[in-house]
């Protein structure tokens, strides 16, 4: 079905007519039209971009929907985000541009999406367009039947391109309309069949075995040089690591270990990494880590803080500690809002000298400038930092990027460390001191509720690593601000927050990562509200997505707005998928009430996946960290006394992947906590399946407890 899909859409391709004069004629038809672009009224700061487009841009809506349909126009659903470079371009060449615009006006319902705002439109058109084409990314644009089937797509287009395509299918609507109504029902019908997992008919059953083919199939792409995967562009993939780093690190697996360290370094070290402001851009261009697209995404921070502060609790590497602490300090100083929201990015464009908008613009160096600023230094530093031509990237720009760890370097240069630590703090202020005086890239002011789960999760891993008050304090802040803004009436949450407003109903990534974010914030605090409150929200989500049928969760509520189809999000991508995150979190809910309906739905979501995992482990790693919880030892920690804080702290002092923990000073009716308290003292309990050891107020015990084979 697929091949036919594809071989009708050549046919729409190549179809002969004259465009050219079709659009001449519209731009003339239309020199006196009035425009109704209607996103001036949004508060994503995306669609506010486009809200002075002479197109006449509407924001999804059902009453965008009606109109097509009782105009019975084609609608042009294009979908991009703030920090997206390319979505700029082809807004300055097609949507800025009043022939463009014409056309679109004339024959067109034209809506624009933001994809951080509305994952679920972007989804299903995202998944028609990669069958259409192959491949997919930003900006998406689709053109679709009245009633929103889609019958063609793709991403950036230039102008003359995007307006020959648009001519040639509106021309092909009015002549031969059962052409794209046959197409449409195809693509409909591969978009829904890419969403069906067949079910597994094996007995549940996970073993230790099942993860060394994977993994060896996947190493085979492991670049041993530059760590990450050998191709480019390299995305940095965060739930892959954190899969890898706990599975090495419980199987003892130096080679793998060493592997994920080199991965972490490489990026910490890379041109990705902003030297001189701390914080992560969204992916390198090149193999090298060197390059970024230089957005920076408030999720990406958010899980590389929390792996890197896994990495730190075993390694001890000053290079991670310096990383979470450098991204906390660029996450307070640039994506946090005064309600104790983060925002969600900040553009990796940014204005030159001469005013223009170019990609970079804010974060590199040419090699004059730092030579004045430097002076005497500047040989020092740019050993340091390769202002060389390994450090190199275009038009006399330079990207800084490490190549040698600070005790290599120091060594090399006979330094001491103490001193040089002093130096490279100076240059660092020196530098920042300076660009400030640069226009700042744009931000995406929005927050999202996921991805704010995302970087409160963030801040607890690295409280309970680096121990630091203030980071405890910044996650209560961002929980608070959730539950106050984010939480609505019915228990159910919102998806966005903006100059005071949540409109968007939340989707299930949005549930998964709260949900996992206050089972941390639990872990660390001991208050049961957050317990609690992860309960709550997983009892509504499962209410209100849970497909019955496949164990799975839909992405949307049975309250949205049904769309071309009710999509299930499976594979981990660059954010592990929704399902995944929610599989995990029944585990863990499972095991702190001791309900055994949470923890049966955990494994039949992981084992309808199964199969999958085998073949695509990339796609797959927080499933398999998941399995990892199956295939291994896993204990409920209970601490319960006046010592409860002291002794909890000790505990997260080690690497301890495979437990959940419990804790109060108090004697509560919590499953896990029901009479345990005793007066006398603070005991720690090692339970395993419902059956614990004899309590202990000795730390070294517990953990000897846990580290039995």
């Amino acid at each position: 079905m697929f091949a036919l899909i594809l071989s009708f859409k050549m046919r729409i391709l190549v179809i002969l007519c004259s465009s050219s004069m079709l659009v001449q004629s519209q731009s003339k038809h239309m020199t006196q039209h009035k425009h109704t672009n209607q996103l001036i009224n949004e508060t994503s700061p995306y669609l506010l971009q486009h809200a002075h487009n002479p197109v006449d841009w509407k924001p999804w809506s059902d009453d965008a929907l009606k109109q097509a349909k009782k105009e019975q126009k084609l609608i042009i659903i294009s979908v991009g985000y703030s920090a997206c470079h390319w979505c700029h371009v082809m807004e300055h060449e097609s949507f800025e541009d009043e022939d463009v615009a014409s056309l679109m006006n004339a024959h067109f319902i034209n809506i624009k999406v933001d994809r951080e705002e509305r994952p679920d439109v972007d989804q299903v058109y995202m998944n028609a367009v990669q069958l259409m084409t192959g491949r997919g990314g930003w900006p998406l644009n689709v053109v679709a039947l009245p009633d929103g089937r889609p019958v063609w797509g793709g991403t950036y287009f230039p102008k003359r391109q995007w307006m020959q395509a648009l001519a040639q299918i509106q021309k092909l609507y009015a002549e031969q309309p059962e052409k794209l109504e046959e197409y449409a029902t195809k693509l409909t019908d591969g978009i829904k069949a890419m969403e069906l997992l067949p079910q597994n008919q094996e007995p549940a059953l996970f073993k230790s075995s099942d993860f060394k083919e994977s993994i060896a199939s996947w190493s085979q792409q492991f670049d041993h040089k530059r760590g990450g995967l050998n191709y480019a562009p390299k995305f940095m993939m965060p739930n892959n690591y954190h899969f890898l780093l706990r599975y090495a690190y419980q199987k003892n697996d130096k080679a793998l270990q060493d592997f994920v360290n080199l991965t972490l370094q490489q990026m910490a070290m890379g041109g990705i990494y902003d030297q001189i402001g701390g914080g992560f851009s969204r992916y390198s261009v090149d193999a090298n880590w060197h390059v970024p697209h230089f957005e920076k995404m408030l999720y990406d921070n958010g899980q590389l803080v929390s792996l890197l502060a896994d990495a730190y609790l075993i390694t001890k590497d000053p290079l991670y500690e310096e990383a979470i602490v450098e991204t906390l300090s660029f996450i307070k100083a640039e994506l946090t809002g005064n309600a104790g929201n983060f925002y969600s990015a900040l553009d990796a464009d940014s204005q030159t000298e001469n005013g223009d908008l170019e990609e970079g613009a804010f974060y590199v160096w040419q090699k004059d400038q730092l030579k004045t600023l430097l002076a005497d230094d500047f040989n020092l530093f740019a050993d340091y930092y390769n202002i060389n031509n390994y450090g190199y990237w275009e038009h006399g720009n330079y990207v800084l990027i490490r190549t040698q760890s600070d005790s290599e370097f120091i060594e090399k240069h006979k330094l001491d460390l103490k001193e040089f630590q002093n130096k490279k703090q100076a240059w660092k202020q020196m530098l920042e001191k300076e660009r400030s005086k640069r226009p700042k890239p744009r931000l995406d002011s929005k927050s999202l509720t996921s991805w704010n789960a995302i970087m409160l999760k963030g801040y607890v891993d690295a409280y309970r690593v680096l121990n630091d008050e203030a980071y405890l304090k910044t996650a209560l802040d961002n929980a608070d601000f959730i539950v106050d803004k984010q939480l609505k009436q019915d228990g159910g949450l919102y998806r966005n927050f903006n100059q005071g407003k949540s409109n968007i109903n939340g989707y299930l990534e949005d549930y998964a990562h709260v949900i996992q974010a206050f089972l941390d914030l639990y872990e660390v605090t001991f208050d049961p509200k957050w317990l609690n409150s992860s309960k709550n929200l997983a009892n509504y989500a499962i209410d209100h997505f849970l497909n019955d049928e496949t164990g799975m969760f839909y992405f949307t509520s049975d309250e949205d707005e049904l769309l071309v189809a009710r999509t299930s999000e499976l594979r981990d991508n660059v954010i592990p998928a929704s399902n995944s995150v929610m599989a995990k979190n029944l585990f863990r809910l499972g095991h702190h009430f001791l309900n055994e309906r949470y923890k049966s739905m955990s494994e039949r979501m992981l084992h309808q996946v199964q199969n999958e995992i085998k073949d695509h482990p990339t796609g797959h790693s927080n499933w398999m960290d998941l399995m990892l919880n199956h295939t291994e030892l896993f204990y409920e920690v209970v601490v319960v006394g006046e010592s409860l804080l002291e002794k909890t702290g000790k505990i997260r002092e080690h690497y301890l992947p495979n437990i959940l923990v419990a804790g109060s000073t108090k004697d509560l009716e919590l499953p896990l906590l029901k009479n345990r308290y005793q007066k006398e003292g603070t005991f720690i309990y090692v339970c395993e399946n419902n059956s614990c050891r004899y309590p202990t107020s000795n730390i070294q015990e517990a953990l000897d407890m846990l580290n039995e084979p």
